[in-house]
């Protein structure tokens, strides 16, 4: 079950970031600066989270398994549509498509999880599953380098095709129906409209559903401006994005077997605390190497992106599986919500916020130390308001 549900969640790194050794090319055979360029990336994520609002309360309704396999189906056609797109703006609207389905998979996997497990052997669960999904943004960008040299940008889209057909017989044969028809809520918009927008109303929600946002987005400040540093910065070519992506992906896989491990062993809080430390501890010490060593090598900048990477892994499934705790009788939408913050938030990173940036590492590595120092007060706020509601109600 983890590697099923963990293989669907890899659908969203691998869309992003497969493509990024062949941003040049897409730019250059379509005329494009590098603002429209990376609305690429945009224009996927921005569909891909605000659909993520309907998928969750979808399969409340409607039940988890067949939505997969559809969502599945539909992203492979979109795939197929940017491999043969005859123009930028054709490419554009199937990378729409590509994000109204790939949202599902790991929309609803978090909401199969809480459907099979309470406790400590969720939070296990959920962090086997993210060491699986670690494997893809490590995978993406080595799958796509070598296809871009050996066949060309729509070759990359291409191979995501063949992801989405494997993925939608996989979970065709091996996902079963974990939510009932017994279970299911009546779906319509107004209804959807009432669920989202009371657990939006929800403080403490939305303190959690940020806090986890900025700490994916520290990681994805430097994900989001990967063609510039490894291009640019590092000088490196298109078959060596597994330089920068090999760090992160090591530290978010070790985090999650090692969070596997602690769970039930080590309470929450301590390792939310642990989490948020070594995040922005890295950043920081990051930041000062940049700004007093120069040139700074490149192990010492790989050792403390794993570092980043380790710690912010650690806290987001923690986070997220306090989200759903908070909304125990409409986890689909609150899986939803809590996936539209983090990628809605994501998108603005890697749309607005990483361009601005311009691919100066000091301020990359400025934003993700406030980032991660930001979730922390965020999620500290979160705890202080839950025990003193729970402190009220005994």
């Amino acid at each position: 079950m983890a590697l099923l549900l963990g293989t669907l969640s890899t659908v969203s790194p691998l869309s992003i970031d497969t493509f990024f050794p062949s941003i040049p090319a897409i730019a250059a055979d379509f005329h494009l600066s590098a603002w429209q360029v990376q609305q690429i990336i945009t224009s996927y994520m921005l569909p891909y989270a605000v659909f993520t609002l309907v998928h969750g309360p979808l399969s409340d309704a409607l039940g988890r398994r067949n939505l997969v396999v559809l969502g599945m189906l539909l992203y492979t056609a979109a795939s197929a549509g940017c491999a043969f797109a005859p123009s930028f703006g054709a490419l554009l609207v199937c990378r729409v498509l590509q994000g109204i389905a790939a949202g599902i998979g790991p929309t609803i996997a978090r909401a199969v999880v809480r459907d099979l497990y309470d406790g400590h052997n969720a939070q296990r669960l959920m962090s086997i599953m993210m060491m699986v999904f670690s494997v893809a943004p490590a995978i993406g960008p080595v799958i796509g380098g070598w296809l871009h040299v050996a066949f060309g940008w729509r070759s990359v889209f291409g191979f995501m095709v063949f992801m989405g057909l494997c993925l939608a017989l996989f979970a065709y044969l091996s996902l079963p129906e974990t939510h009932p028809p017994e279970k299911r809520s009546e779906f319509h918009l107004g209804q959807l409209a009432r669920v989202s927008g009371g657990i939006m109303a929800s403080a403490d929600f939305m303190l959690l559903a940020f806090a986890a946002a900025l700490s994916v987005g520290s990681v994805m400040l430097f994900i989001g401006s990967a063609p510039v540093i490894i291009i640019d910065r590092w000088h490196l070519t298109e078959t060596q994005y597994f330089y920068l992506f090999g760090p992160v992906v090591s530290g978010f896989m070790s985090s999650s077997f090692i969070a596997s491990r602690l769970a039930g062993v080590v309470s929450r809080p301590v390792m939310l605390r642990f989490g948020f430390l070594l995040m922005t501890t890295a950043t920081a010490l990051l930041l000062l190497l940049q700004s007093t060593v120069s040139p700074l090598p490149l192990w010492p900048q790989q050792v403390l992106l794993f570092c980043m990477a380790f710690g912010a892994q650690f806290t987001f499934p923690i986070l997220s599986l306090e989200m759903l705790d908070l909304q125990p009788n409409a986890r689909g939408a609150a899986s939803s919500v809590s996936t539209f913050v983090a990628l809605g938030f994501g998108a603005v990173v890697m749309g607005v916020i990483a361009p601005a940036l311009g691919g100066v590492l000091w301020r990359i590595e400025l934003a993700a130390t406030l980032a991660g120092l930001t979730a922390f007060v965020l999620w500290r706020i979160a705890r202080a308001r839950v025990a003193a509601q729970a402190a009220h109600v005994h």
